[in-house]
């Protein structure tokens, strides 16, 4: 896993949560970006990954499939 990679998904995440005016997470987007990535490159689960982040299987779940989905919507052109 490359940090660009990993830069790229925080930023993502960062602008989709001000999108969304999401005000409280358990995570920060940087520590959603590389939870999800763990997902993707190790095929860790989402038991493995809320016991390694502390957080609640489901909310692991949640976290992998917002990232997930944002990583597979194509990028607007810049304005």
């Amino acid at each position: 896993m490359s940090s660009s990679t990993l830069c790229f998904l925080t930023q993502q995440l960062r602008r989709h949560r001000r999108t969304i005016g999401s005000r409280w997470r358990r995570l920060t987007a940087g520590r959603q970006a590389l939870l999800t990535l763990a997902h993707l490159r190790m095929g860790h689960t989402h038991a493995q990954l809320a016991a390694e982040f502390g957080i609640g299987t489901t909310t692991a779940y949640r976290y992998v499939t917002e990232a997930v989905e944002l990583l597979a919507t194509p990028l607007s052109p810049p304005a």
